[in-house]
């Protein structure tokens, strides 16, 4: 089975994201949030809650993970998958930061497929 050479796309500078927050992005016609903890670590999720879509780039940062601004559901940046009783996951992208650029890794058959 032959493997995929990942994509990487640009999406802001790391500076463009306040600690403890995040920025909305749009990555091939969806809404994407690049998070940054209070440690620099960046994430970056889809930027729809799984229980109601809320807007989890609105949403307060802590620890790694994020409450969404709507119905308080608390997300796992590393997993992208609600925490305590509540159940339900949005999709997480792989990131990588070269000098300052916060780069994420899609799938190029999907990139091509829409473009």
């Amino acid at each position: 089975m032959k493997m995929r050479e990942e994509v990487w796309i640009r999406l802001c500078d790391i500076n463009d994201i306040p600690a403890r927050g995040a920025v909305r992005v749009e990555l091939n016609d969806k809404q994407v949030a690049i998070f940054k903890t209070a440690n620099d670590s960046v994430f970056v999720l889809d930027d729809a809650c799984p229980h109601k879509g809320g807007p989890l780039s609105d949403g307060i940062v802590h620890d790694n993970c994020v409450t969404c601004p709507l119905h308080n559901w608390v997300i796992s940046l590393e997993t992208g998958e609600a925490t305590g009783a509540d159940s339900g996951k949005t999709t997480r992208y792989k990131v990588k930061i070269e000098n300052t650029d916060v780069l994420v890794a899609i799938d190029p058959t999907l990139w091509l497929a829409q473009a």
